[in-house]
């Protein structure tokens, strides 16, 4: 472990954060980077709320772009599935009828 009053960047902090979040154990992660795990807790919880800005800001906005672009392709691909169940449904009822 990094021994003093260390100073990391926004960013460092950041990676650590998202690469804890990602692998899921911040254990892990605080070894790997050398780095004490209440510290990556403290940013991780920092992270969460929002603490780091002005680096960060463009990170976030690639986030919610991709977040933006992901719902517009969910909502899309939605429409065709309901577009299809419904197509399927009058299909079966028009069959059904004319086995009557």
């Amino acid at each position: 472990m990094r021994e003093g009053n260390s100073h990391y960047s926004n960013d460092f902090k950041i990676k650590a954060v998202e690469l804890s979040i990602q692998r899921g154990s911040v254990l892990t992660v605080a070894k790997e980077l050398n780095v004490n795990r209440e510290t990556l807790r403290n940013w991780k919880k920092q992270y969460k709320i929002g603490y780091f800005k002005g680096e960060s800001d463009s990170h976030i906005l690639k986030n919610k772009n991709e977040e933006s672009e992901e719902l517009i392709r969910l909502r899309k691909e939605l429409y065709e599935v309901k577009l299809e169940r419904d197509i399927l449904k009058k299909a079966v009822s028009i069959f059904s009828k004319s086995d009557r």
